[in-house]
């Protein structure tokens, strides 16, 4: 069996686990955090790892500050910075999610170009990617490799499918169908991302629907945070599916996916992106690579050392005026045994 097909038959065992797990893969906690603070991951080490991106006030990226320009608090008190890196030339591990859904099928042309695009001008000789297509099924159509062609090949493999050709933009939930996008995100972490080491990122391409997943968003945050992924959300939304300009508006049928995108994407030290065509999505996609390989790696050991699995807020500051920190925002500590 080629390294692809067992990806594939591996990605699918797992998706089939989670009508067994659905959402007590992750128990809930006894007490949470604040919404604002949205669900980090529990550590079992004693390190935390952090990786930002600093802007200036106009947005620009700022990749030349030190490690006594950044301040890290935890739970509101100081913390010592152990290591500190500038991610500028470090291997990259990146996993592209597509949604393959019928709201997508008018604009999968355009989303297959620019993430072509962007496998050619982001993957170094020592960076490696996946892809997976996601819509009633979630599938892994490209393994980890370092290869653009495999990856450009594995893109024209995307083929839109709406679970039975249903009409409109209410796909059946009762039969499992629809969009599975917490199911993908919680895939790719678990399944893919978890064994890799060194910075990883996900770029999710999708209108922000799901409908039919095993896991909800809260579970697909924490599966991307335990694997330590960021999440780039790209919102490419094809507003005539949704009844934009019959008289209901962009949002006319319910449409409520770019909360979700967002709250994903911040959660984990990323980024939404609203492309609105063609051209813009390429200029995400070109963003995307900027700050990829313009970020720090911070690294502190936790001044509190109880393992009581509670929330820990992180916050990190830049010690010059007018910069903004993109990280993620909390963690939860390990818990004895």
């Amino acid at each position: 069996m080629s390294r692809i097909s067992t990806a594939r038959t591996r990605l699918r065992i797992s998706w089939l686990s989670l009508l067994l797990m659905g959402t007590l893969a992750f128990p809930q906690q006894s007490s949470q955090p604040d919404d604002d603070l949205g669900p980090p991951i529990k550590v079992d080490v004693s390190v935390v790892n952090i990786l930002c991106a600093v802007r200036d006030r106009k947005g620009k990226l700022i990749s030349n500050l030190e490690q006594n320009d950044f301040e890290i608090r935890e739970d509101g008190k100081p913390q010592k910075i152990l290591y500190f890196t500038r991610e500028t030339k470090l291997p990259l591990t990146l996993g592209l999610l597509v949604d393959s859904s019928v709201s997508q099928q008018r604009i999968i042309a355009e989303e297959r170009s620019a993430a072509g695009s962007f496998f050619q001008n982001v993957l170094g000789a020592k960076d490696q990617a996946f892809l997976i297509g996601f819509d009633v099924n979630v599938d892994l159509l490209q393994d980890m490799t370092g290869s653009v062609d495999f990856l450009q090949r594995a893109l024209e493999d995307i083929r839109v499918n709406g679970g039975g050709g249903m009409p409109g933009p209410f796909p059946s939930v009762g039969g499992g169908g629809g969009t599975h996008l917490y199911d993908a995100v919680f895939l790719a972490a678990t399944d893919v991302l978890q064994r890799e080491i060194g910075r990883k990122a996900v770029i999710l391409i999708s209108d922000g629907q799901d409908q039919g997943s095993k896991m909800n968003r809260e579970n697909a945050i924490r599966a991307a945070q335990k694997g330590d992924a960021i999440i780039y959300a790209i919102l490419f939304v094809d507003r005539a599916f949704y009844g934009y300009g019959s008289g209901y508006g962009y949002g006319g049928y319910g449409y409520s996916g770019e909360s979700d995108m967002k709250k994903m994407a911040e959660e984990t030290g990323g980024r939404l992106f609203k492309p609105r065509d063609g051209k813009e999505l390429a200029e995400a996609f070109d963003a995307i690579s900027s700050e990829l390989r313009s970020q720090y790696s911070i690294g502190y050991s936790p001044s509190n050392d109880a393992k009581d699995g509670g929330y820990r807020r992180i916050e990190v500051k830049v010690n010059q005026s007018g910069m903004r920190v993109q990280a993620r925002k909390g963690y939860y500590a390990p818990t004895e045994g």
